[in-house]
């Protein structure tokens, strides 16, 4: 491998360009894009050469140019999404250089060239579709021969050039590096302020809506006054939340020009049921709100979901803001527009599919969160790398230690990588028919141990936690996983300071638990499983398997 040589891949759009020009910079080397070098070889642009020529055609060239910039020494090479179809071409970049896969999301890409007529691949009717299938296709070629994968969500480049120089050992850490984690964040990086707020997307067509992740958000007024469109307020908390953050928030939305009223609920997961449901509607009536009147839900999950109901039942439907304060709520529930009340019979039965306006997220709302808070969010984090990313899974992995140091710029990533992924998978089943019940990967034995033991004795997310050890166990004894893997997420769990001893229930009430759960179909309890890690399939167990696992489980 020629050491000095740096080449990037990835899909169109994954800031190839972009990030190599500033890297070579950085190192003192020359940058070339082997689709400027096609152009300046043919005198036609990459446009003109398909059209004319073809795709075939095009591919050939660009393999010629592969295969002598390779050979070359000293440089950055930003290749065409395309380069690695090539056999050839991925030998000599695997062999000539270090390889640094840039992966981004579709949603990314299209936001970055919806507009760009010189990408001949996304001409057509449906690029969305046409970027799914390049991603399914490409992506096991870019990772076969990537030495580095980074991911660019990230809007600031020299954030992505500081990631990319430490993961390649060509930066020496200063005295203020953090060296807890495989891969460390130095205190520039730890200095977010410079790259936040970052805003995201959930499609939705006409209920489309931004989660906007930031510090310092609360108090944001002009952020406020361009997200809540009436003018008067009502703000939904609990008796925690309320003295650390409604006063601020509450003189934010005066400032932005908003008549404020305040309802404030008990706290507890226990809470979350018809009386305090009731207690937003007496106070909405009570003060005559109308139709144009918004909805913030300003606490954790509870609030969150008794908001979001509340919201879409008044009036049958108002608007409704989700300012998410744990990191529970930040990365899962106030995504997606699940809302409802608990049952002493079963946890979200009462409930509806109901979309905020927008997601704010303010980050700095984590400093006051209990250790045990904190430990429940970071289960719903391990939850969405672990069905459906398992490079997300390494990072997470090799940055537990900065999350529970709760690390700015880690946990702010981390943020934003689980809601990239929970919004992709809400834009494509958003009423939970098939896809979207991934999500719920531990739920079934998690809900099972919140209801056994009654709501508020642990967590939502201590519950998914150990769950998530239990579904790990269980596939691992149905052979869709290997034991290695059984163990990094039972020790990820337990790094990130959440249970994964299972009480002891009795094998009867674990079965009846279970078996009231919104995926079973026809009496049959439903699992979200890994096969393998990072792909989940949804399928019943053989009870003795079950058993099993239980038996386990609970020691």
């Amino acid at each position: 491998m020629t050491s000095n040589n740096i080449f990037l891949v990835g899909l169109m759009g994954a800031g190839k360009t972009t990030v190599g020009r500033a890297l070579a910079k950085k190192l003192n080397k020359r940058f070339v894009d082997s689709d400027h070098e096609i152009e300046a070889r043919t005198g036609a642009s990459i446009p003109w050469i398909f059209e004319i020529e073809g795709e075939e055609s095009f591919r050939r060239r660009e393999a010629e140019v592969i295969r002598d910039l390779t050979a070359e020494r000293g440089i950055v090479l930003a290749t065409g999404g395309g380069a690695i179809l090539d056999a050839q071409s991925r030998a000599y970049l695997h062999e000539r250089g270090t390889v640094v896969y840039l992966r981004t999301s579709v949603q990314n890409i299209l936001q970055r060239t919806g507009h760009d007529k010189n990408r001949p691949l996304l001409q057509t009717a449906d690029p969305r579709k046409r970027l799914e299938e390049l991603s399914r296709q490409r992506d096991p070629l870019y990772r076969e021969i990537a030495h580095v994968v980074i991911d660019t969500g990230r809007p600031n480049v020299q954030f992505m050039v500081h990631s990319i120089l430490n993961q390649l050992g060509l930066t020496a850490p200063d005295a203020h590096t953090c060296t807890s984690g495989a891969r460390p964040y130095t205190q520039q990086q730890m200095n977010t302020s410079q790259y936040f707020p970052v805003q995201l997307k959930v499609d939705l067509g006409s209920r489309s809506y931004p989660i906007i992740i930031g510090q310092s958000l609360l108090t944001d007024a002009d952020l406020i006054s361009h997200h809540i469109q009436g003018q008067r307020v009502a703000v939904v908390t609990n008796t925690t939340v309320a003295p650390l953050y409604l006063e601020p928030f509450t003189q934010a939305l005066q400032a932005a020009g908003k008549q404020v009223m305040s309802i404030i609920l008990p706290d507890g997961e226990e809470h979350k049921d018809w009386a305090s449901l009731m207690q937003i509607f007496d106070a909405l009536l009570g003060a005559k709100c109308d139709r144009k009147t918004t909805l913030i839900a300003l606490g954790g999950g509870v609030i969150g979901d008794l908001t979001g109901f509340a919201a879409a039942s008044y009036m049958r439907g108002i608007p409704f803001i989700q300012v998410p304060t744990t990191l529970l709520s930040q990365v899962d529930s106030s995504v997606g527009g699940k809302t409802g009340i608990n049952h002493p019979l079963g946890k979200n039965m009462i409930g509806a599919f109901y979309q905020p306006q927008a997601v704010i997220t303010d980050t700095t709302t984590l400093a006051t969160l209990p250790a045990r808070e904190l430990a429940a969010g970071l289960a719903e984090i391990i939850k969405v790398a672990a069905i459906i990313d398992a490079p997300f899974f390494d990072w997470i992995e090799a940055n537990i230690a900065q999350l529970v140091a709760r690390d700015t710029a880690v946990i702010a990533e981390a943020i934003r990588r689980s809601c990239a992924i929970k919004a992709d998978v809400v834009r494509q089943d958003e009423r939970e028919g098939g896809l979207r019940a991934i999500l719920n990967f531990g739920h079934t034995f998690g809900h099972a141990i919140e209801s056994g033991l009654g709501y508020g004795k642990w967590l939502h997310g201590e519950a998914v936690g150990c769950g998530m050890a239990m579904a790990a166990d269980l596939s691992y004894r149905l052979g869709f996983i290997d034991y290695v893997s059984k163990v990094r997420v039972v020790n990820l769990v337990q790094a990130a300071g959440l249970p994964t001893v299972a009480p002891d229930l009795g094998q009867a009430r674990w079965l009846e638990l279970m078996e009231v759960d919104k995926k079973n179909e026809g009496g049959r309890i439903k699992f979200i499983l890994l096969k393998p890690l990072g792909k989940p399939v949804i399928m019943s167990v053989p009870p003795d398997v079950l058993q099993a696992t239980l038996q386990a489980a609970i020691h």
